[in-house]
């Protein structure tokens, strides 16, 4: 069905290009003008939404195959939506299930944090990370308090009242009658600023454990003493990138060197 629908959004793209370059003509008028530029907007909406419908249909093979047994297959092909930039939620939270379902702990782990980072409170995705933490032991980052208190609220949600309070803020300070009140408007801003960028902050490195075995160390050698052994799924924040090697922050406050393959950045 899947296949069905993209040959006919294919059909109907191929059916547009004809018709829109079957004149052979150059616009030589103003009327011909406008009509040139409706025809470039029609095609390039025409190939969006071919291309759109491309993507939807392979999102459904993917869903179809996981839901047939056959985890393999359709890992390949949500890895190939995210590759294509066919990010949602939806998406990672797919690959993530059919990743544990394979188990590869990690990079379903790795996949629910991503769902989360999109849409921080889809509950399937919430639950199976917790099932899939639970199942491979892995460590988490103890966030700081302003970390906690940041995250509280979406950061589309704290974007909209920023704006809101500071544009509040400028109509009241106009207004010169309320100049108490909009500096508590401003200020309610700031906050809503900084708890964006603490946000912003905190994701900017994390990272997640996918390899087995995996071990922090004090240097940057296969060799050197481990500082800590690391599940897969184990969150890490990035520091440093060296080379094969990676400096992190690690669970219980501590910190050393991992090597780069051993770890996937949750943002992509």
């Amino acid at each position: 069905m899947a296949a069905a629908l993209r040959d006919e959004r294919r059909a109907a793209l191929q059916r547009i290009c004809e018709r829109l370059g079957s004149s052979g003509k150059t616009p030589r008028s103003a009327g011909a003008g406008g009509e040139f530029v409706v025809k470039t907007v029609v095609l390039s909406l025409a190939i969006f939404a071919a291309l759109f419908a491309n993507a939807g249909a392979d999102f459904e093979n993917a869903n179809q195959k996981f839901a047939a047994g056959d985890d393999k297959a359709a890992i390949a092909d949500y890895e190939a939506d995210v590759r294509n930039g066919s990010w949602s939620a939806n998406l990672f939270y797919d690959l993530g299930n059919a990743y544990f379902r394979a188990g590869d702990a990690g990079r379903a782990i790795l996949n629910y944090e991503r769902a989360l980072a999109i849409e921080p409170h889809h509950p399937e995705a919430q639950t199976n990370l917790q099932i899939a933490r639970e199942q491979s032991r892995a460590l988490e980052m103890t966030p700081g308090a302003a970390e906690k208190y940041a995250g509280v609220f979406r950061a589309s949600t704290l974007a909209v009242a920023a704006a809101v309070c500071f544009w509040l803020g400028v109509i009241l300070l106009m207004g010169r009658r309320a100049i108490v009140l909009s500096i508590v408007c401003f200020i309610a801003t700031g906050v809503c600023a900084w708890a964006l960028w603490t946000q912003e902050n905190a994701r900017k490195g994390a990272a997640i454990v996918v390899s087995e075995n995996a071990q922090a160390r004090v240097a940057t050698a296969d060799t050197a003493r481990s500082i800590l052994a690391l599940p897969p799924g184990s969150e890490v924040v990035i520091l440093q990138e060296r080379g094969e090697w990676n400096y992190a922050a690690l669970p219980d406050n501590q910190r050393g060197w991992i090597a780069a393959k051993a770890t996937e950045k949750v943002r992509l």
